[in-house]
C-alpha cells in the first residue's frame, strides 16, 4: 500500500521530530505565517489573524483525515522548540507521487533544518511506496533551491505566472526527484 494515511507516522532525525500536524499547532505556526519575510516566496501572503491561521491549519488536518495529505510540526528533540512545518500533498497514489514542501520559521534559517527534515521525509516517502516526489520554488528563493539540489532534485521546469501575490503574477521552478 501506498502511504498509509490512517496511520500518521511521526518522523525522527538526529535533532528533530516531525508530529503529525494538529489543531493546537495553529498557536506555534500563526508567528511563522505572519512573518512577511518568511512569506515572501510562499504561495499566500502573511496573516494577522490567528483565527485564519486556525482555519488554515484546520483545513490541512481535514486533508490528512481524508487520506489526501499529510502535514508534520517540526520541533526541535532538544528542547521541543517549533521551527516549522512540512507536508507531502497532491498524493496520487495510482502514478506513485507526490508533491513535497517545507516552511521554516526565520530563528530556525540555516542550521540545516530544512534537510535534515528533508531527507527524513524522502526516505519516508521512498518505503512507503513514492517513486517521484516534485517540489515548487519562487523564482529567486536561493535557499529552498539549495536544498533541493543538495538532496538530487533536478529543475524541471518554468511556471511562468503561476502564483498572484501582491497583484502581479510570479514564475515558479519546478523541481523532480525520482526515488
Amino acid at each position: 500500500m501506498i502511504l498509509d494515511l490512517r496511520r500518521l507516522p511521526i518522523l525522527e532525525t538526529e535533532r528533530l521530530r516531525l508530529d503529525p500536524l494538529n489543531a493546537a499547532d495553529a498557536e506555534a505556526i500563526f508567528p511563522v505565517l505572519g512573518d512577511p519575510e518568511v512569506l515572501s516566496y510562499w504561495d499566500a501572503p502573511e496573516h494577522d489573524d490567528p483565527d485564519v491561521v486556525a482555519k488554515v491549519v484546520g483545513g490541512q488536518v481535514e486533508a490528512m483525515t481524508a487520506g489526501r495529505a499529510m502535514h508534520w510540526a517540526i520541533r526541535t528533540l532538544a528542547d521541543r522548540a517549533f521551527v516549522g512545518c512540512f507536508d507531502l500533498t497532491e498524493i496520487d497514489r495510482r502514478h506513485r507521487r507526490a508533491e513535497i514542501g517545507f516552511m521554516l520559521s526565520r530563528d530556525a534559517w540555516g542550521q540545516g533544518y530544512g534537510l535534515e527534515a528533508m531527507r527524513t521525509v524522502i526516505a519516508y516517502a521512498a518505503s512507503n511506496g513514492l517513486r517521484k516526489l516534485a517540489a515548487r520554488t519562487h523564482l529567486g528563493n536561493r535557499r529552498s533551491e539549495a536544498v533541493l539540489e543538495k538532496l538530487g532534485f533536478e529543475e524541471e521546469g518554468l511556471l511562468r505566472g503561476h502564483i498572484l501575490e501582491d497583484g502581479e503574477r510570479r514564475d515558479c521552478r519546478l523541481w523532480g526527484l525520482l526515488l
